[in-house]
């Protein structure tokens, strides 16, 4: 009964209580339902500020995958984020393959070691900055080892820092191109402190003063400028600043030993300070000293003028006047102290008679004080009262002045007049000549000429006085000539002296017989004279004389070949001479007594000597007509001259003479005939034998001589006799020589130097003769 009557109690308690845990759920739940919102609304509100922020935020998992804002495909220029890290880079847009190589290895690092790290890209084909900061992710936001990358856009501040940069490379270029312009300057240049203290120089400063480098100028204060009249430069650049303008003046200094001017510049600059430079004036000083010495030069030199020369200023005041004008003019030194002007002056020289007389003279002096006006230049002729003719040229100059040249005239006018009487003489002289005369001027017109031209020509005066051209002349003695056609070989002459400026000649033979020489020669005046010549008589003389010489030379070859056919005849005698008398001397005939021995010896001495002439006579006889026959073979030089030599060694020891034998050099061999050679050199020992004084030496030297491409044998033979001058070596060579009474010449007894060059000259040789009074002779061989 208990339990019903509380069961209701009971029921009601815990439908109560479930009432009461019904509510509070309820309001619990309603409790939570507002946190949650709440949550939600701050989760949204921070997404939203993180959409929003300048830093958006990649979440790179272990695996490679990323989280990040749509806001970020945006930035990187994709359609929409990826899954993967990888995948950031696309077809000319999202990361550049380098940059996203190195953010993948960054963040790998990052989630192994933690370490963090700082990366800056720019999108492909964007100009977008983006800043990367990447940290190991707390775990609240992402466990198992992620990494987070904020991503920041720093486009403005980059374009900012970009231009900020540009601006202050500019400046400091700028700064250091004007630093490195005031370095480079030639010139010194300096800046001081407000209180005058150096503070900056440049090269040129520290090279002006002598100094090692620029920090020792400033640390010792080493001035350029000395001071002047107690004031030193710091001082001048304090007055400066006090006035607070420029100031310039010039000064002498001592720069590498030279004392130089220079134009010192003092420049404030404000509260910074004193800026200065120097310029080195010292050329321009030399060059205004130069100036000064040339115009004195130049008036000196216009003083020794014999045509006056004035020069007036802009003002018309006289500046100069150099002697020969003011002698013209008849200035006085005083009226120079006081120089007049122009119209002055040539009241003046009216006064003395140094102006033609004008009838309206203020007319006539305006009218030449015209010229400083005019900018052409005028020339006038005056003739004064006193005979006087002057030639004025005015020059106006650029500076408005005038220049004024006066030349005296009056003996060149008297020259033209004796002149004039000269070319009348020359005519006159030109008529009473031998010769025909005429003169043509280079357009072939003829210019003059004489009667004797027109008579051996047989031209008329009145043809002549037309000037004919030098055809129309040929024309007319074209006919008057034995061949008409020879006739332009005077007019070759006649151009070849007026155009090609040459001499030339010829010869014509004339219809009547008479034989005419004529040359053209040019004149300096760039005519050309025509000489004519009638040279009939004389050339019938040469015709004479060349058959007498044509008759001489057939005589001539009749004695060659008469000397040639009877060389047998005269060898045989003289070789059964020479034989019977060996046989006698060798006892054949029986024993002789010395006497016949000596004549059996005077006779083989007589043959030998006999045969030796017959020989020369032969080789010089057969050399003369151009028959000698050689035999040549190869010689070594030095052993055949020194036997050539040693064969007359006899001689030379009787004659008391001393031989000198020389070789210069390595000799070639030569190739000769070597006994007619033998006898060339022989002739020329046995001269030098005969001239030599007791006593006395003889060289003989063989050497070689390099003659452009030819190589030259060279022989010589020296003595120390008297000598001979030129006439004389040229009539040896000849075989003459100066008869005893020293009015003719005539033949000399020895063939020997005749004979010499003629074998010589067979080999293709040259021989030449040195001498001089009282210093020997020397004989020189060249052999090719």
């Amino acid at each position: 009964m208990d339990l019903d009557r509380f069961l209701p109690l009971l029921i009601g308690l815990l439908l109560g209580a479930w009432t009461l845990v019904a509510a509070w759920a309820v309001l619990s739940a309603r409790a939570r339902e507002k946190r949650t919102e709440n949550q939600l609304r701050s989760a949204r509100r921070l997404a939203r500020m993180i959409e929003e922020s300048p830093a958006l935020p990649l979440l790179v998992r272990s695996d490679g995958r990323i989280e990040a804002s749509p806001r970020l495909a945006q930035w990187l220029g994709i359609d929409a984020v990826p899954q993967y890290l990888s995948e950031l880079d696309g077809e000319g847009r999202g990361l550049p393959k380098d940059k996203l190589d190195e953010l993948t290895e960054a963040v790998r690092r990052c989630q192994k070691t933690a370490v963090p790290f700082r990366m800056v890209v720019t999108p492909e084909g964007s100009t977008r900055s983006l800043a990367l900061r990447g940290h190991l992710a707390d775990p609240q936001v992402s466990p198992g080892g992620a990494a987070l990358v904020w991503i920041f856009d720093f486009s403005d501040s980059e374009t900012e820092l970009s231009r900020l940069r540009e601006e202050a490379a500019r400046a400091q270029g700028d700064f250091h191109a004007l630093v490195s312009l005031i370095e480079a300057a030639p010139m010194p240049m300096w800046f001081r402190r407000p209180d005058g203290e150096l503070q900056l120089v440049n090269s040129a400063y520290v090279a002006a003063v002598g100094a090692e480098s620029a920090e020792k100028v400033v640390a010792g204060g080493v001035e350029l400028i000395e001071a002047a009249d107690g004031v030193t430069p710091a001082q001048v650049a304090r007055q400066a600043v006090a006035k607070g303008a420029p100031i310039e003046r010039i000064v002498q200094t001592t720069i590498a030993g030279q004392r130089r001017a220079l134009r010192v510049s003092d420049l404030p600059l404000g509260e910074d300070g004193i800026a200065g430079y120097a310029v080195d004036i010292e050329d321009m000083e030399e060059m205004s000293r130069s100036f000064r010495a040339f115009r004195d030069a130049q008036r000196a030199m216009l003083d020794q003028l014999s045509a006056g020369v004035a020069q007036f200023d802009a003002k018309k005041r006289l500046a100069f006047a150099n002697q020969p004008f003011q002698r013209l003019f008849r200035l006085s030194a005083r009226s120079l102290k006081d120089p007049p002007a122009f119209e002055r002056l040539l009241d003046a020289a009216r006064d003395v008679g140094r102006v033609p007389e004008v009838r309206d003279f203020p007319a006539w002096r305006r009218e030449k004080g015209a010229w400083f006006s005019t900018g052409d230049t005028h020339e006038e002729a005056w003739s004064l009262a006193d005979g006087t003719h002057l030639r004025i040229v005015a020059q106006p100059l650029p500076d408005g002045g005038l220049l004024l040249i006066v030349e005296d005239r009056t003996e060149q006018l008297r020259l033209s007049a004796i002149r004039d009487t000269m070319l009348r003489t020359r005519t006159a002289t030109f008529d009473s000549l031998f010769e025909s005369i005429a003169v043509f001027a280079p357009d072939g017109r003829m210019q003059t000429w004489n009667r004797r031209f027109a008579a051996d020509w047989g031209l008329d005066s009145e043809f002549l006085d037309t000037h004919p051209h030098v055809e129309s002349l040929l024309k007319k003695i074209a006919s008057r000539l034995k061949r008409p056609v020879e006739a332009e070989t005077v007019g070759n002459v006649v151009r070849a002296a007026t155009l090609d400026r040459t001499q030339k000649g010829g010869r014509i033979a004339l219809a009547d017989g008479r034989i005419l020489e004529f040359a053209g020669v040019p004149l300096p005046d760039g005519n050309g004279l025509l000489a004519v010549l009638d040279i009939t008589a004389s050339q019938k003389a040469e015709d004479a004389l060349r058959e007498s010489n044509a008759a001489l030379i057939e005589a001539d070859a009749i004695k060659t070949r008469f000397l040639a056919n009877m060389s047998y005849e005269l060898r045989n005698p003289l070789n059964s001479i020479g034989g019977f008398a060996e046989m006698l001397e060798a006892g054949l005939g029986g024993d002789l007594s010395e006497s016949g021995k000596d004549y059996v010896g005077s006779i083989l001495e007589a043959s030998a000597q006999l045969g030796e002439h017959i020989d020369s006579l032969l080789d010089l006889s057969q050399s003369e007509a151009g028959m000698l026959p050689l035999k040549k073979e190869d010689i070594d030089v030095m052993p055949f001259v020194r036997g050539v030599v040693e064969e007359r060694a006899v001689r030379i020891g009787k004659a008391g003479l001393t031989l000198d034998l020389q070789a210069n050099g390595l000799i070639r061999t030569l190739s000769a005939d070597r006994r007619r050679l033998a006898r060339a050199i022989g002739h020329l020992v046995d001269n030098a034998i005969a001239a030599s004084p007791r006593g006395s030496r003889i060289l003989v030297q063989v050497s070689r001589r390099k003659a452009g491409d030819a190589d030259l044998v060279r022989i010589l033979v020296q003595d120390q006799g008297k000598g001979m001058d030129g006439r004389s070596l040229a009539r040896a060579l000849e075989g003459m020589k100066v008869s005893a009474d020293g009015k003719s010449v005539e033949r000399r007894q020895g063939l020997g130097l005749p004979l010499a060059r003629q074998l010589v000259e067979a080999h293709g040789g040259t021989l030449k003769l040195v001498s001089e009074p009282g210093k020997g002779t020397s004989a020189i061989i060249e052999l090719p």
